[in-house]
């Protein structure tokens, strides 16, 4: 028996996701520069509200 786990692709962060998340200047450009890479949207989520 095999278990097939559906999932859902992971949206792009964009311009307009990062702005609703009410990251200004250049906090954006700081968490690619302490992650290394894009965030996850949930990454994304949880710095904003860190950050607020």
């Amino acid at each position: 028996m095999t278990n097939a786990t559906s999932t859902k692709p992971t949206p792009s962060i964009t311009p307009e996701i990062v702005a609703e998340h009410g990251f200004k200047g250049d906090e954006y450009a700081n968490l690619l520069k302490i992650l290394g890479r894009e965030p996850t949207l949930t990454e994304l989520g949880i710095f904003s509200v860190m950050w607020s």
